[in-house]
């Protein structure tokens, strides 16, 4: 395993991996790597005959007051997990090389970021579109692999793919959880003990909404009713958002179709945590 900082160095490799017919899968990450981050670079290991990590805490998708500067890091530690996974390459630029001096390009995707996240995060995803595409043109994948926790990232990531016709196929994971349902995030570790046992409340929201819809409820509605009740039932939890959308163009939907997603975001204490399901209604 090699870990290569600078971009040209990175791009040249690829580039000579392409020619000799190498399939290049790519794991794109913020590092302080978890079981999540590890199926998808077992899937890419599966998938690839050349694995790529990036580790890049990506100042462009940080806003004023975000947890840029105390965003975890570790890379003695991801690089144990990368060679448990099997990962050829470890690219880690510094964000000088990411961002030179006078840089001033940046990719925007319109309708996809005016909601959920991106109404309460704005130009969060302007820089992680930004980032992925140059990780994508530095990279040189075939495949580029993404957690569906991120729900609304991985459509405008797809939607930025399709629009800009990049040759790259974009893979959706499952969404990885701990044994108690918790989805997995490197951003748990801000959890204090009380606000980890807390936090269980966006799993149990997405169940008791699949029990509704299994139970025949048919509106958006009240099943948002009860998950807001059941989430403020934590005295540490400020809902930012609890939303029925289209699985593919993030439209709020008022009536449950198979396509129905609840997606989630809720602050517990002052770990904001985000978590989804499709409600699978008929």
């Amino acid at each position: 395993m090699r870990i290569i900082t600078d971009i040209h160095e990175m791009q040249d490799d690829s580039l000579a991996a392409r020619r000799q017919g190498k399939t290049i899968a790519f794991v794109p990450t913020m590092g302080y790597l978890h079981e999540g981050h590890f199926s998808l670079l077992q899937e890419g290991r599966r998938r690839g005959d050349r694995l790529v990590l990036s580790i890049f805490v990506n100042p462009a998708q940080f806003g004023a007051g975000e947890d840029f500067d105390s965003y975890p890091r570790d890379l003695t530690r991801d690089q144990e997990v990368a060679r448990r996974a099997g990962v050829d390459i470890i690219f880690a630029p510094e964000a000088k090389e990411m961002y030179p001096r006078g840089y001033a390009t940046y990719v925007d995707v319109e309708g996809l970021t005016d909601t959920l996240c991106g109404r309460s995060r704005p130009g969060h995803f302007r820089g992680v579109t930004t980032v992925v595409c140059k990780l994508f043109t530095v990279v040189q994948p075939h495949l580029a692999l993404f957690g569906c926790k991120d729900f609304q990232q991985l459509a405008v990531i797809r939607r930025m793919t399709t629009d800009l016709n990049l040759p790259v196929e974009i893979v959706g994971m499952p969404i990885v959880r701990e044994a108690d349902g918790l989805a997995m995030s490197s951003r748990n570790v801000y959890l204090s003990p009380l606000e980890r046992q807390q936090a269980l409340a966006l799993p149990d929201s997405l169940r008791l909404a699949a029990a509704m819809v299994r139970d025949g409820e048919g509106w958006a509605e009240p099943i948002l009713t009860a998950v807001r009740a059941r989430l403020t039932q934590e005295p540490d939890a400020v809902i930012d958002y609890a939303q029925v959308c289209h699985g593919e163009t993030l439209q709020e939907m008022d009536a449950i179709t198979a396509d129905s997603v609840l997606l989630l975001a809720v602050r517990v204490g002052k770990t904001r945590l985000i978590d989804n399901s499709y409600l699978r209604g008929d």
